[in-house]
C-alpha cells in the first residue's frame, strides 16, 4: 500500500512536472508538431477524373462550347449589339436538363450584387452612377434538330436555359443563339471606353454570353460575378466579327482573317516584316493618326473578323486614336508569334508606349523558354485607362504607364498566358492560382529583361525580411485558400498575388532547389494546360513530381496564417571543451516549420554553415545538434542569409556573452 502510495505521489508529480515544462514552453512556442505534420492532409483518394498523383485521370472530362459572334459597335450612344451563337458539347457523364450561362455585364445594373456589395466611395470594379447591363432579345434552342424558344431565368449575372429534353451525356449537343445588347461601360477596370484628343478608345472583354463550367467537382459553377473573383471558362473555337465605323482600328484575340478588307496595303506591307523583325516596326505612326489615308474606305462601317482556337475567352479594342507598332517574337523550336501594341497618340513616348513591344516581346520569349511556348499568333497590348488586365492574347494596360511601372503591369498582364488562359484554374474560388502563379513567374521574367533592370518590381517577393513585414504587420485577416470576394479589401494584394509568390519562391530558392522545383512545375503545366485543375491537383503534383512531401507547406501557408519564428536557444561545448564540439540547440516558436540554415563563427576565425531537413520538427518545436569545432564560437545565426520570413529576427542570433556590447 506504501509503494503504491509512493508511486501515485511520484505520477502526479511527474504530471505536475510535465505540466510546468509544457506551460513555460507554450509560453515561448506557438509549433505543434501534429498539426504540422498531419497524416490526414491532403489523404482524400483520387478519383478516376484526378488522380491521387494529382494529374487528370482515366476518365477526365470536360465539356466544349464554340462560338460565333457577330456585334456592331455604335460609338454615338456607346452601345455594342448582336448575336451569339453557341455550340456546346456534353462530354459529361450526366444528362444535362438545364444550362447556365454567364452574364458579366449585368454587373453594372445598379441592382446587381456586385453593385450593391461595392464599396464607396471609391469602387474598383463598377461605376458610379452608371446603370448598364444586358439587354436580352431572344433566346433560341436546336437540339436533337428542332429549333424552340426555352424558358430562362435571370438572375444578377447569370442566366438558367431550361430544356425542353436534355443535352444527353458524353458527346450531346445543343446549340443556343441569343440576341442581345448592351451599353459599354466608362473605362473602370476590365472593359469598357474612355476617350482622347484623338477619340474614344473601347477596350472591350466580358461582352457575350458565356457558358458556366460544369465540372466534376461541383457540376454547374454559378457563382455571381461581383468584380474582384475573375472567370472560370471551358475551351474552345471562337469566330467573331466586330463591326465599326470605317475610321476605327480593331485588334482581338486570335487571327486578323480578313487583313485585306480593313486595312490598307501599307499596313499589310509593314505587318508582313514585323513578321520578320526583331525590331519594332510602326504599322500605324502618330502622325497618320486621323489620316484617312490610313484606312482602306472614308466612309460607313469595316467589319473585322477574328478567330482563336482552344481558348476560353476573347476580347478585342476599337478606336480611330490607335498608334500601332509590332515585332516578332522568337519561340522555342523556331516558331514565332506576333507582339503588338495600340495607343493614343499621348502614350507616345520612347520610355513609355514606344517599349510596350518590347516588353510583350521579352516576357513571352522568357516564360515561353522556362515555361511552356506561347500558344497564340498575336500577343497585344492596349493602352486602357486604369491598371490592368489579362485575356488570351490581349491584355490591357495603364495608358498613362511607362518605365518599370508599364514594364511590371505588362510582363504580370501578359504572364497570366499560362495562369490561367493556359492552365484553366477557377478564377471565381482559387485568385491565387492565377493572381499568385503569374507573380511568381513575374520575379524571372524581370530578372531576364535587359540584364535586370527593373529588378525591383518583384523585391516584396523576394525580400524575405520585408516580406515577414508584411505579413506580421498585416495580421493575415484571410488564408490564401478564401474565396477572393470574400477577402478583406485591403489584404487582397497580399493574399492573392505577393503570399503565393512568396511561397513558390521559398520552394524553388530554398527547399527544393531549381531543378527539382522547375520539372514539378513543368510537369504541372504541361499536365493542366487547357484543362481545369484544383489546388490540390497542384499540390499533389508537386509533392509527386518533385518526391517531396510537401504537405506541412501546402497546409501551414496556403490553408492556414501560419507564420516562421527561428531562433537560436543556447550554445554548449562537449564536456565544457570547445575543442571537442558545440552543442548548438535551436527552436521553431510560431507554426509554420522550415527546414534550417545556420552558420556557425568560431574565435579562432573559421566559419561553416549546417543544414537542416525540415524534419527535424517532427518530434517537437526544438532541436540540438553538435558542431564540430575546434575552439570557441563567438556567434551562431540561424538563417544567416535571410532567406527565410521570419518574423522575429531578434532571436536568430547567439553571440558569445563577453563579445556584446
Amino acid at each position: 500500500m506504501e509503494r503504491c502510495r509512493f508511486l501515485k505521489n511520484v505520477l502526479i508529480a511527474l504530471v505536475f512536472c510535465f505540466a510546468s515544462i509544457n506551460l513555460v514552453f507554450a509560453q515561448h512556442s506557438a509549433y505543434d508538431q501534429h498539426q504540422a505534420f498531419d497524416p490526414a492532409f491532403l489523404n482524400q483518394p483520387g478519383t478516376v477524373y484526378r488522380d491521387g498523383s494529382g494529374k487528370p485521370g482515366p476518365r477526365y472530362w470536360q465539356n466544349r462550347p464554340d462560338y460565333k459572334i457577330s456585334v456592331t459597335l455604335d460609338p454615338k450612344d456607346h452601345t455594342l449589339s448582336g448575336t451569339d451563337e453557341i455550340h456546346y458539347t456534353n462530354n459529361s457523364p450526366d444528362d444535362l436538363n438545364y444550362l447556365w450561362l454567364q452574364l458579366d455585364q449585368n454587373l453594372y445594373k445598379q441592382s446587381s450584387r456586385g453593385y450593391v456589395t461595392a464599396k464607396m466611395p471609391n469602387p474598383r470594379y463598377i461605376t458610379p452612377d452608371f446603370n448598364g447591363g444586358y439587354t436580352i432579345q431572344s433566346v433560341e434552342v436546336e437540339l436533337n434538330g428542332r429549333k424552340y424558344k426555352p424558358k430562362y431565368i435571370i438572375t444578377d449575372t447569370r442566366m438558367q436555359v431550361l430544356l425542353n429534353k436534355p443535352v444527353s451525356s458524353r458527346g450531346g449537343e445543343v446549340t443556343l443563339r441569343i440576341s442581345y445588347s448592351y451599353p459599354v461601360p466608362p473605362f473602370r477596370q476590365r472593359t469598357g471606353y474612355f476617350e482622347t484628343k484623338n477619340g474614344p478608345i473601347y477596350a472591350i472583354a466580358e461582352w457575350y454570353p458565356r457558358m458556366c463550367v460544369y465540372d466534376d467537382i461541383i457540376g454547374w459553377n454559378t457563382l455571381p460575378y461581383l468584380g474582384r473573383g475573375q472567370f472560370y471558362l471551358d475551351y474552345g473555337t471562337i469566330d467573331y466579327r466586330i463591326t465599326v465605323p470605317w475610321n476605327y482600328l480593331v485588334v482581338g484575340s486570335g487571327e486578323l482573317e480578313n487583313p485585306k478588307d480593313v486595312l490598307t496595303s501599307t499596313q499589310i506591307r509593314r505587318l508582313n516584316k514585323a513578321h520578320h523583325s526583331g525590331r519594332t516596326v510602326m504599322i500605324r505612326s502618330a502622325e497618320e493618326v486621323g489620316s484617312k489615308d490610313s484606312r482602306p474606305v472614308h466612309n460607313g462601317t469595316l467589319t473585322w473578323h477574328f478567330v482563336m482556337e482552344n481558348t476560353r475567352d476573347v476580347a478585342w479594342a476599337a478606336s480611330p486614336a490607335f498608334v500601332w507598332d509590332a515585332a516578332r517574337i522568337n519561340l522555342p523550336d523556331h516558331k514565332t508569334s506576333l507582339a503588338e501594341s495600340v495607343y493614343p497618340v499621348e502614350s507616345d513616348k520612347p520610355d513609355a508606349w514606344g517599349s510596350s513591344t518590347q516588353f510583350v516581346k521579352g516576357t513571352i520569349e522568357y516564360d515561353s523558354k522556362h515555361w511552356l511556348p506561347y500558344p497564340y499568333p498575336t500577343a497585344v497590348n492596349v493602352a486602357a485607362k486604369q491598371g490592368g488586365m489579362e485575356y488570351p492574347g490581349m491584355v490591357f494596360c495603364g495608358y498613362r504607364d511607362s518605365g518599370d511601372g508599364l514594364w511590371g503591369v505588362t510582363t504580370h498582364e501578359i504572364g497570366h498566358t499560362w495562369f490561367p488562359m493556359i492552365v484553366g484554374s477557377d478564377e471565381r474560388e482559387y485568385g491565387f492560382m492565377d493572381e499568385g502563379f503569374n507573380s511568381f513567374i513575374d520575379i524571372y521574367s524581370t530578372r531576364g529583361y535587359d540584364n535586370g533592370k527593373f529588378v525591383p518590381y518583384s523585391r516584396i517577393e523576394t525580400s524575405m525580411p520585408l516580406a515577414a513585414r508584411y505579413l506580421k504587420a498585416s495580421g493575415q485577416p484571410d488564408a490564401i485558400m478564401t474565396y477572393p470576394d470574400v477577402v478583406q479589401r485591403n489584404y487582397v494584394g497580399m493574399n492573392n498575388y505577393a503570399k503565393p509568390a512568396i511561397g513558390l519562391y521559398l520552394l524553388r530558392e530554398y527547399v527544393l532547389g531549381h531543378k527539382r522545383f522547375d520539372f514539378a512545375f513543368r510537369t504541372y503545366i504541361r499536365r493542366w494546360a487547357y484543362k481545369h485543375p484544383t489546388p490540390m491537383d497542384f499540390f499533389r503534383t508537386m509533392n509527386d513530381a518533385s518526391g517531396e512531401n510537401l504537405n506541412w507547406f501546402w497546409k501551414g501557408w496556403f490553408y492556414k496564417t501560419w507564420m516562421i519564428d527561428q531562433a537560436i536557444e543556447k550554445v554548449t561545448y562537449v564536456q565544457d571543451d570547445p575543442a571537442k564540439g558545440s552543442l548548438i540547440s535551436i527552436a521553431n516558436l510560431d507554426k509554420l516549420p522550415m527546414p534550417a540554415e545556420v552558420k556557425v563563427y568560431q574565435s579562432n576565425g573559421k566559419s561553416g554553415s549546417v543544414r537542416l531537413p525540415v524534419e527535424i520538427w517532427q518530434r517537437g518545436g526544438k532541436w540540438q545538434f553538435e558542431y564540430d569545432s575546434t575552439s570557441r564560437l563567438d556567434s551562431v545565426v540561424i538563417d544567416p542569409d535571410d532567406q527565410l520570413p521570419d518574423v522575429d529576427r531578434s532571436n536568430n542570433k547567439w553571440v558569445r556573452r563577453d563579445l556584446k556590447q
